[in-house]
């Protein structure tokens, strides 16, 4: 029987934070494992934590995760989980995460595995990841989370993705959820591993005696796989040392975390915003959070607003796309009886390029259910800095800046828009670097760029990754020697806050004018009614003098005149709007690629562009 925790105080809040200036879709509708459609709410039937009654003392030392742990153990705070019914169906204390996690960690050590070791493990929003995932870091094991299966993916490459990923972070051993366990025996058949199952073959094995090992501060925490890579993704390997910075950077400075706070958190605990600002974070600053599956927001994405209003949460994050799904939604169905956002203090905004306009909607939209449109925070920051970089002022809400897209794409300066018919283009910006942690802009021959001109983002600080693990050429192409990451984007100071502009590779050089992808797929969603976000996909192909641009659109129809006209209409658009001459070709509802943490991905949308001209070349 599951314990009961203290009751609930309908006072309680939250934390998180982000990783680029900017968002982008994820394919969350597309996982596995779904539940019977239900658009009824239920209320929970079991006790969740309770608000933060404690607060890290600034004369306190944590130096580990393991030390964090040990510090929320002593607080009755915990991690929530919910159905996708808005059922409570299991709440952990932090005391009991402890507890559990030290004596799972007994077990595993028992397996013959090592200090340093690195666990694979598939990561389900589900209590069961997050024992293992401490009883790595108590055996002082690398736990290095997998995504799941997208239901689009097909079984085959997904087995083969994950494979590559135990390969690439060297495992010794790997877990999944039950239901995967078969997977996962699958994809790892042949490998060098100890020990491959779920939870219940770790509690099979017997408990070794003894201290469990010392966890030293520059030992590995965990290794996150990065997903934007142009090859496979690989394993961003971050420090005890480097995530106690961060995550204390976060919750004292970045969002002034207070006693009565309390997260809610749809986000996937494989992405770093899920993992580091939803996990990891509440834990070094003991509040609570409570969780429900990406899964079950893709189909019921009120319900996050619903956990909100009922438990009081007052900082959750969400990519671009959350905020926007939310307002379709809450155009078509009913909303939850009593809903109230008023205690949501910071909506955080982060994971890609941020769309203004989406939060725009949003707000206006919530409005009259207390939601504050002051309270938006839009983050910057990636994974191969932990998580953030920096934070926009709490309370300021969007701050934005609308330039001549014309001066930056043909010059590279920023001028303000005057409001005649040139094309312009709205930033949001993405607040001061975190205490401690500096961000340059440089022009291309690596002398720091000019103000308001558009140039490479470099960072620096306590929160940066050592290494992508095993990648001695990839790491030193990004980082250093004296510390400074090469971040791969885009962008400018509009005073003291960053402003994110795009990625360095997605750039599109056309007879001189850089043409940023974002602008045109933005420009095509908003620009026709049957096209939703992340419908379109842009990017360059090599031509015999030139590059071309061109357009993948997912359509919703295979009638091939509904197709062309579309396609047609998608090109008209991008003539008249952007001055862009773009090849548009149609795919599939579901065929535009994506990265393992749910973003556009333009390299494997080109590939698959040429290989649609393979076939189509064969079959002439």
């Amino acid at each position: 029987m599951r314990r009961r925790l203290a009751p609930r105080n309908n006072q309680s809040h939250a934390i998180a934070a982000r990783r680029s200036g900017a968002t982008r879709r994820l394919p969350i509708g597309a996982l596995l494992f779904s539940e019977p459609r239900t658009a009824k709410l239920h209320p929970s039937d079991m006790t969740s934590t309770p608000p933060t009654s404690h607060r890290p003392e600034n004369g306190q030392t944590i130096r580990t995760l393991e030390d964090a742990v040990d510090a929320a153990a002593a607080t009755a705070e915990g991690l929530n989980f919910y159905s996708g019914k808005g059922v409570l169906v299991e709440a952990l204390s932090y005391a009991d995460l402890r507890t559990q996690a030290q004596e799972l960690a007994r077990r595993l050590l028992n397996a013959g595995l090592v200090h340093g070791d690195r666990v694979a493990m598939v990561a389900d929003t589900e209590a069961d990841f997050v024992r293992i995932f401490f009883a790595c870091t108590y055996a002082g094991l690398v736990p290095a989370p997998m995504p799941l299966p997208a239901a689009f993916g097909g079984k085959d490459n997904y087995l083969a993705h994950i494979r590559r990923m135990v390969e690439r972070a060297d495992a010794r051993a790997a877990f999944a959820p039950a239901a995967l366990k078969e997977w996962l025996h699958t994809a790892t058949e042949g490998l060098p591993l100890k020990l491959v199952g779920t939870i219940d073959d770790i509690r099979a094995l017997d408990p070794v005696g003894g201290d469990l090992p010392e966890v030293a501060e520059n030992d590995l925490c965990y290794l996150q796989f990065s997903s934007g890579s142009t090859r496979f993704p690989m394993g961003i390997a971050v420090t005890q040392k480097a995530l106690v910075a961060n995550a204390t950077a976060i919750y004292r400075y970045g969002l002034q975390a207070g006693p009565e706070d309390r997260c809610v958190s749809w986000l996937p605990f494989y992405h770093d915003m899920g993992l580091v600002g939803f996990l990891l974070t509440p834990i070094v600053a003991r509040i609570s959070v409570d969780y429900f599956a990406t899964r079950d927001f893709a189909r019921r994405p009120l319900l996050w607003l619903d956990l909100i209003s009922r438990n009081r949460g007052t900082i959750s994050y969400s990519p671009s796309f959350g905020y926007e799904l939310s307002v379709q939604r809450a155009e078509k169905m009913t909303l939850p009886e009593g809903l109230d956002l008023s205690s949501w203090r910071t909506a955080g905004i982060g994971g890609d390029m941020i769309r203004p306009e989406v939060l725009r909607r949003f707000g206006a939209r919530f409005a009259e259910f207390g939601f504050k449109t002051d309270n938006f925070v839009p983050s910057y920051g990636m994974a191969e800095a932990t998580l953030a970089l920096s934070f926009a002022p709490l309370g300021n809400g969007m701050q934005t800046t609308t330039v001549d897209a014309e001066r930056m794409e043909h010059e590279g300066i920023i001028v303000d828009a005057d409001g005649d018919d040139r094309r312009s283009r709205e930033f949001m910006l993405c607040g001061i670097p975190l205490p401690g942690h500096e961000i340059v802009v440089r022009d291309p021959d690596g002398s720091p760029a000019a103000p308001r001109t558009v140039g490479r983002i470099y960072a620096r600080g306590p929160s940066l990754m050592t290494a992508y693990f095993n990648e001695p050429e990839a790491t030193a192409a990004v980082l250093s020697d004296d510390g400074w990451l090469d971040t791969g984007d885009l962008g400018y100071f509009e005073g003291e806050q960053i402003v994110i502009t795009g990625r360095a590779k997605d750039l599109v050089i056309v007879n001189g004018r850089n043409i940023w992808p974002q602008d045109l797929e933005w420009t095509a969603e908003s620009h026709i009614e049957s096209l939703r976000s992340g419908d379109v996909a842009v990017f360059s192909v090599d031509a015999e003098a030139s590059e071309n641009i061109v357009a993948l659109v997912q359509c919703r129809t295979a009638d091939p005149e509904k197709r062309k006209a579309l396609c047609d209409e998608v090109m008209t658009v991008l003539r008249v709007e952007c001055g862009a001459v773009v090849e548009v070709v149609p795919v599939g509802s579901h065929d535009l690629p994506v990265t393992s943490s749910g973003k556009l991905s333009r390299t494997k949308a080109r590939a698959l562009y040429h290989q649609l001209m393979r076939d189509a070349a064969a079959s002439a």
